[in-house]
């Protein structure tokens, strides 16, 4: 396996393991236990970004092109109506 690879995967576990967090945090009651949950999704976004930066710079990961501000008020209108 290319470091590449490797490199995509932690990014894609990492990413799931956020929306597993989300999921938790939002489901939990226990306030110790989600302000514990909170704080390791925080960290799990914080090491994302530094793996997704590195990833940019070694040419592992292209980005999306960024929105033109005609499609940013586009969808911005659809949310508020929604």
């Amino acid at each position: 396996m290319q470091e590449r690879d490797i490199v995509n995967d932690v990014l894609s576990m990492t990413k799931a393991s956020m929306q597993c967090y989300g999921t938790a945090i939002s489901e939990c009651s226990n306030q110790q236990l989600r302000s514990a949950l909170q704080k390791l999704r925080d960290e799990a976004e914080q090491f994302q970004y530094q793996l997704y930066q590195i990833a940019e710079q070694k040419g592992y990961y292209t980005p999306a092109q960024n929105a033109n501000q005609q499609d940013i008020s586009q969808v911005k209108n659809q949310l508020n109506q929604g």
